[in-house]
């Protein structure tokens, strides 16, 4: 069966960097102990700093991510000077975040976080955030420094892992004491700025590893990477490899798989993250094989149409991203060639449409198809966030059943949606389902 990459984890550092073993042995001899290790429900953790601290984070807002962040420091490998920059743009960001998420946890009802589960995530927040806050007090300035601090984010990462079915479980269990609309509505908050999180610890620890003074004295081969982005995406390719994922999942359900016909824009390409792309579309391609399964029309293709939509230029004497795309607070960015690009994905499928009763929950946690079967034993009829929340808490965050987990279209529009694309949904009840998936890059960068 084909397998989905994986995310970037602290072994990778050790694999592609022979000489940062003995920097990360040393490091965990002082390190807190990390959460995702320990045993017991609720991890241990040595909180050093006040509540105070919390509150004056959780206070400031948020850095409005975009692409054009993620990019700024430069294409790999990178200069010391540049390195060391992206280090402190990440220490800069981390902890107002992750003080924004222990404020949000802190605000549910005290016998919910009290839960083993959402406890084990608060402590995971509460341990994170110790571990950055000596380091904010002054700038990285050695590569020594650096290599400690993007330690600290593989860590930071490995650690928060599975922070979506232990947060699904402890909901789960918590289901007598919230209302299933403030689940839904914590999920889309914490799941939204998850993304950004994971992105910023994620792209430095790319870069890291991808920047010569770590690696080796040989020149690296040529990248169209830069970090967790790729600049010359092909969505034609990410959507070959998730259509073998999920025809394989169907094939075991259901032994049968449809065809997946593409057409339109087949050559396309655009600066944007590869893995968000592949959790969307495997999404979408699972909602499509099935119903198109399950309406008996296994014959009838899936049908995926490619669009490119330039965005509005830019004016002649303007060249940067910053004045015609995506926003960056005090800073500009070379786009290269042309402006951001837009790309549109229409998948359509003859699987018989979506139900006018549900059609109206499908962006919500709450909505899920599964069947009482599908559950399994002791399920029961409860109200579609517990049945969602069941399903997620199995899955391991990932899921890799075909049918609908309750929280694969809103968290894939959310993908879309934090670089300025969007999903949409058009059912023709009793015939198929189109699918508009919309992503803005950067063009070609």
């Amino acid at each position: 069966m084909a397998q989905r990459p994986l995310l970037l984890q602290s072994r990778f550092l050790r694999e592609l960097c022979p000489p940062y073993r003995s920097t990360r042995r040393s490091i965990a001899t002082s390190a807190p102990t990390s959460p995702s290790t320990s045993t017991g429900s609720v991890p241990p953790t040595t909180v050093d700093f006040a509540d105070d601290q919390v509150a004056r984070l959780a206070a400031q807002p948020l850095h409005h991510l975009t692409l054009s962040d993620l990019v700024r420091h430069g294409r790999p490998p990178l200069s010391t000077s540049a390195l060391l920059s992206s280090a402190n743009f990440t220490l800069s960001l981390l902890p107002i975040r992750l003080a924004h998420r222990i404020r949000a946890l802190r605000n549910l009802p005290f016998i919910v976080v009290s839960n083993p589960h959402i406890s084990r995530i608060y402590t995971n927040y509460l341990h994170s955030l110790s571990t950055l806050l000596p380091l904010a007090h002054s700038p990285i300035t050695t590569l020594a420094a650096e290599a400690a601090f993007t330690d600290l984010m593989a860590d930071l990462v490995q650690t928060h892992a599975n922070t979506i079915p232990v947060l699904a479980r402890g909901f789960l269990e918590s289901r007598r004491y919230i209302a299933p609309a403030d689940v839904t509505r914590f999920l889309d908050e914490h799941l939204r700025a998850r993304i950004g999180t994971r992105l910023i610890a994620e792209q430095h620890i790319a870069l890291h590893v991808s920047s010569q003074p770590h690696c080796s004295d040989t020149p690296a081969p040529p990248s169209t990477h830069i970090g967790v982005i790729d600049t010359t995406l092909s969505p034609v390719a990410v959507l070959r490899h998730c259509e073998t994922f999920v025809g394989e999942l169907c094939e075991l359900k259901y032994g049968v798989r449809p065809s997946l016909v593409v057409n339109g824009a087949v050559d396309t390409t655009l600066a944007h993250v590869p893995t968000h792309l592949e959790y969307i579309l495997t999404e979408l391609l699972k909602n499509a094989f099935r119903a198109t399964v399950e309406s008996g029309r296994e014959r009838e293709p899936v049908e995926v149409t490619i669009a490119e939509s330039p965005a509005q230029p830019c004016p002649s004497d303007i060249s940067t991203v910053r004045d015609c795309g995506p926003e960056v607070e005090g800073e500009t960015f070379d786009a290269g060639e042309g402006p951001p690009t837009s790309v549109t994905i229409r998948i359509r499928d003859r699987g018989g449409g979506i139900s006018p009763a549900h059609l109206p929950h499908i962006w919500g946690y709450s909505f899920t198809t599964f069947s009482d079967e599908d559950m399994g034993p002791g399920a029961g009829r409860a109200n579609g966030t517990i049945d969602a929340l069941n399903t997620l808490s199995k899955s391991g965050g990932e899921g890799s059943s075909l049918a609908g987990l309750g929280y694969g279209l809103p968290l894939g529009r959310a993908y879309a949606e934090y670089f300025g694309g969007g999903v949409a949904v058009q059912s023709l009840w009793g015939w198929g389902t189109d699918v508009f998936l919309r992503l803005r890059g950067l063009g070609r960068v």
